[in-house]
């Protein structure tokens, strides 16, 4: 049986490390430095990184970096003071706590520590350490030639491997403490197919908290170089996207994204706290089609979007946004939670010690529902397919959102017909999900490659939903 308690206090020495700083001292200073706040945390973290990048038939960089450091957060009432540096030292702290010390007092009793949960949700594990460089290399030669040889219409393969190793420890006032260790890994397979002057793209990517063996496996990349080829064989044939509204089926898994961004960013604390999200104090309402049920989970073993705790030291948990198309609550850190009068859920995350906690998405996505897909397909009469996106942009005040898709196809009388290309999807949070008419039994979450960016800071992020039917929505294309 596995000692996680002496390989969490082995981790952990790299945060105290040098003699700069101990447990002890650091409880001692974040106690001094929050005395006059209501809520607050030292947040001290060390990481480690490496990407490889294979292009053109060679390895193009190899990146490794370690760095460490703290964020300490002082917050009082509405406002919150934050500073932080790259050393992990008393002295590092007590100037950072110069910074909070411009809060004016809290005008209440603290707020109480998280929960604690001995939950653990991915291995401790440094993927770094336990893969040899030479290894990871000849596989990211292999994924290059392997897609050479698939079809001679491949004239560009691009690889990446990335993985992070992060030890963290949470510091609260009150004495609390909070350990985490969180492994990283993903894997990017990125093909240009070429014929009669045409070159199209073809993508496809693997990752989630766990070691570099859940992607090193044969069936796994091969598995990724057959999607990425098969989506650039299938946009060599595509044509021209329809414009207009019209019926659009959304595939399952990764075309979550747009619930992401179009529904999940509005439903994230701050923005409803201050009232410029559209889905604004409208708890209880009906803001999405019967059957609709969102949720954000971050307690799902290993998945891409998972803390066993977020960044204040809360445990995660599945919170149910929208039930059966009725809005149910909001996703919380401890700051808005406690001026909303409502419990944290644990959606308080940071991308790393130099930024401060705001409200962010986990592992968002639709549950399914009782349709068949090939249903639901029958029921189009004149629209499109989406199955994949690229990029899109999303006005968290009204919910407008623009999606380019990257794989889609027209459909007619419930046949799917020629791929097309260029076609971008336009609309309403709010009114997507009122338009929706039918819900698949295929619910699935993405493959682990998600990002998401707010206010500067990108997080890892998983989506996923199953095939849903929209009746109405508008398609941008340059087609008929």
């Amino acid at each position: 049986m596995t000692d996680m308690t002496s390989q969490y206090t082995d981790a952990r020495g790299l945060l105290y490390r040098d003699g700069m700083l101990d447990p002890d001292g650091a409880k001692r200073l974040t106690a001094a430095a929050l005395k006059n706040c209501d809520d607050g945390e030292l947040y001290l973290q060390y990481r480690a990184t490496e990407s490889f990048g294979f292009d053109d038939g060679r390895l193009k960089t190899a990146d490794y970096s370690t760095d460490k450091g703290f964020g300490l957060r002082g917050v009082s009432g509405e406002m919150t003071g934050f500073a932080h540096a790259n050393e992990i030292s008393e002295a590092a702290i007590n100037r950072a706590a110069q910074t909070l010390s411009l809060l004016d007092p809290a005008s209440q009793a603290p707020a109480p520590p998280p929960a604690r949960t001995n939950r653990h949700l991915y291995t401790e594990a440094n993927p770094l350490e336990l893969v040899p460089f030479a290894e990871k290399v000849a596989l990211c030669a292999k994924i290059d030639a392997v897609a050479r040889a698939a079809d001679p219409r491949v004239s560009q393969v691009s690889v990446s491997l990335a993985g992070s190793w992060s030890v963290i420890d949470i510091v609260r006032a009150d004495g609390f403490t909070a350990s985490d260790i969180r492994p990283l890994v993903r894997l990017n397979v990125s093909v240009i197919m070429e014929e009669n002057g045409r070159r199209e793209t073809g993508v496809f990517g693997v990752g989630g908290r766990y070691l570099y063996d859940g992607v090193m496996e044969e069936t796994t990349w091969r598995r990724a170089i057959d999607e990425a080829i098969k989506q650039a064989q299938t946009n060599l044939r595509s044509v021209d996207a329809p414009a207009g509204e019209m019926q659009v089926l959304l595939g399952s898994g990764w075309c979550g994204v747009l619930l992401h961004e179009a529904v999940g960013h509005g439903l994230e604390g701050d923005f409803n706290r201050k009232g410029t999200s559209a889905f604004s104090g409208r708890i209880g309402e009906q803001v999405a089609a019967k059957g609709v049920t969102v949720v954000d989970d971050g307690s799902i073993f290993e998945r891409r979007g998972s803390l066993s705790i977020d960044d204040e030291g809360t445990p995660t948990q599945e919170t149910v946004l929208i039930e059966d198309g009725i809005l149910k609550g909001y996703m919380q850190d401890r700051l808005n939670a406690r001026l909303m009068g409502v419990a944290p859920t644990g959606n308080g995350r940071r991308e790393d010690y130099a930024h401060a906690p705001m409200p962010r998405m986990t592992n968002t996505f639709m549950k399914g529902g009782e349709d068949d897909p090939a249903e639901l397909l029958s029921r189009v009469k004149d629209g499109i397919y989406a199955k994949s996106f690229g990029g899109g942009q999303v006005d968290i005040v009204s919910g407008k959102f623009v999606f380019s898709c990257t794989e889609a196809y027209r459909v007619k009388n419930g046949k799917i017909l020629d791929p097309i290309k260029g076609a971008t999807l336009i609309g309403d949070g709010p009114e997507a999900m009122s338009r929706i008419s039918g819900i698949g039994n295929d619910m699935a979450l993405d493959e682990g490659i998600g990002m998401c960016g707010k206010a500067g800071q990108s997080v890892p992020a998983g989506v996923g939903q199953p095939t849903l039917l929209i009746d109405r929505l508008t398609v941008g294309g340059t087609g008929n």
